[in-house]
């Protein structure tokens, strides 16, 4: 009997070169994003049913945010002009391309919507510009999460299909809580309700990708995105549940819950880069999946894993 053959790579090498990128800034992009795009969300609702204190914090969270993370972009490329390079062409089918494109679009009109706030000045400017941050926020919230699944990485290319909608709640549950932190308690009812709605689809939609992914979600559960998702999920439920039975009861609250939500936005942020690093690095989370799906392809065509219809 021939024993069952090991899993080895040449060397013990990787099969993927290591993600360059550096941890906190491009953690720091994806986690800010999300906030300023849910921000101008809120921002617009918040305009809309005539909340000023709360439209002001969230138009200049998404300012400031998006600022932040665009910093933490360019200085991860190493040169501004490198983001500048990717603007010389549209290519429809790079999510870098479009979510370049994107920033650089949406950046303008969260900064235009937060000055006509402060300064009471060109308020129908400001109002367009809300509505318009407001129409690309989902997309800036959650381009990050198809940018990152479009690599080879196996952690984050398998989480394809969950990915979006967790950085979607992540986005929501982060931006409910800096309103819920630094606006006035009695206008933050819709803060609150994004809070917990977002928090609901962030650990919903993490433990369905989990499921999904097999053995590439094996790196979620050791070292360091271990130690990440622990914190992230105390400190998202927590502060969903703080925020959710506080109401208008006071200030401290409100504030610990917008602390905890955005701290567990950060972790997770965090958790999902350190795991996808930790999967490239390992070659059998690339060579192992691919096996498997000749194996299974070659069941389905009834053929040695090459023919097949």
């Amino acid at each position: 009997m021939v024993p069952d053959a090991e899993f080895a790579s040449y060397y013990g090498r990787p099969i993927l070169k290591r993600p360059r990128w550096k941890a906190l800034d491009i953690a720091g992009y994806l986690a800010l994003g999300g906030l300023a795009g849910a921000s101008s969300l809120l921002a617009a609702g918040a305009h809309a049913t005539a909340r000023p204190a709360l439209a002001r914090t969230a138009k200049l969270g998404a300012a400031g945010a998006v600022s932040l993370s665009l910093a933490a972009l360019v200085h991860d490329l190493g040169r501004p002009s490198r983001f500048l390079n990717m603007l010389r062409v549209v290519k429809p089918t790079s999510p870098m391309s479009l979510g370049s494109w994107l920033l650089a679009g949406y950046a303008p009109l969260t900064m235009a919507a937060a000055a006509t706030d402060v300064t009471g000045r060109h308020r129908a400017l400001g109002a367009a510009a809300t509505a318009s941050a407001a129409a690309l926020g989902p997309a800036v919230a959650t381009y990050t999460a198809v940018l990152i699944a479009d690599t080879a990485v196996p952690t984050w290319h398998g989480g394809h299909r969950e990915l979006p909608f967790v950085f979607a709640g992540s986005g929501a549950s982060a931006a409910g809580g800096l309103a819920l932190a630094a606006a006035p308690v009695g206008q933050t009812g819709p803060a609150r309700r994004m809070a917990v709605l977002g928090a609901a689809l962030e650990l919903g939609a993490f433990h369905l990708m989990r499921r999904r992914l097999g053995l590439a979600a094996e790196p979620y559960g050791r070292g360091r995105p271990r130690a990440l998702l622990r914190a992230s999920a105390v400190l998202t439920a927590g502060g969903a549940a703080l925020a959710a039975s506080t109401g208008r009861r006071g200030r401290a609250p409100a504030a610990l819950a917008g602390t905890a939500l955005v701290a567990g936005s950060a972790a997770l942020r965090l958790a999902v880069f350190h795991a996808g690093v930790a999967s490239a690095e390992d070659p059998k989370y690339t060579v192992v999946p691919q096996r498997e799906r000749l194996a299974a392809r070659a069941r389905d065509g009834g053929g040695d894993g090459d023919g097949g219809s």
